[in-house]
């Protein structure tokens, strides 16, 4: 494992006191930064730790993972310090399988929610065209689709191509990736989506129910595959309505 647990895990609110701590993945591309808003309008009562991967902002010439299972070790490792309060997690896209796979890797009883947002239940097979390996511009012309651009890199084609095996790693964690056999989530699952998302339908979104014995639920907000950045405040206080319910039963408990 490369980088301090400062590198790894961001608070850019710190709330020593939070009930809870919200570990939030980020989607194919994201770094740390994207959960800076969430951060300051959940504090105090949720402590936002945002992960942050290799290849990308100040761990740019870190190289990033290919798969899951490469990354899900060192990232255990990596937060283990921060798991001694009670916890969710929150994933948006490539994130959603990474927050599940930590989930899985933690152990019964040790998350207490896990939130996933805009990605299919991990044992549903995506129907979309492999893109990890595909030319650049075709590569490109994938990810604008998605409108998967990171934001300050539009219209920057040469900074993008400079950003560009960070991406293709991102996509190659998700579409290699394959759901082993194990023991279901002992945590409740919530699954968002966009209302116009054509990487998640609702149907999708449900089957995530088959990963956990506790209950899945499913709620679409308007827009498409990056809608949580798009309706912040539309997301948020749903978010933290439902990590509210999270600590009630930790406390009956």
């Amino acid at each position: 494992m490369t980088g301090t647990l400062d590198d790894w895990a961001v608070r850019w609110y710190p709330s020593p006191d939070a009930p809870l701590r919200l570990f939030c993945v980020p989607h194919s591309g994201g770094g740390a930064a994207t959960y800076r808003d969430w951060a300051r309008r959940l504090a105090p009562d949720i402590e936002v730790v945002a992960v942050r991967l290799p290849g990308r902002e100040t761990r740019f010439r870190e190289p990033p993972y290919h798969s899951v299972d490469q990354m899900i070790p060192d990232l255990l490792a990596a937060l283990s310090p921060l798991l001694d309060r009670p916890h969710s997690w929150f994933g948006h896209s490539m994130g959603a399988l990474v927050a599940y796979e930590m989930c899985r890797a933690l152990g019964p009883e040790r998350a207490t929610r896990l939130v996933v947002a805009a990605r299919p239940a991990p044992h549903l097979a995506d129907d979309g065209p492999s893109l990890h390996d595909a030319p650049t511009d075709d590569f490109l012309a994938g990810l604008h689709a998605l409108n998967g651009t990171p934001e300050e890199l539009r219209g920057q084609r040469g900074a993008l191509l400079t950003f560009l095996p960070t991406l293709r790693a991102d996509f190659a964690v998700v579409e290699t990736y394959a759901p082993r056999p194990g023991p279901l989530l002992s945590c409740p699952v919530v699954a968002y989506g966009g209302s116009d998302d054509a990487v998640a339908s609702y149907e999708q979104l449900a089957g995530w129910d088959s990963c956990t014995d506790a209950g899945c639920s499913v709620r679409l907000f308007p827009g498409g595959h990056f809608f949580v950045h798009e309706h912040p405040d539309l997301v948020l206080p749903a978010l933290a309505a439902e990590l509210a319910r999270t600590e009630e039963t930790s406390d009956r408990h």
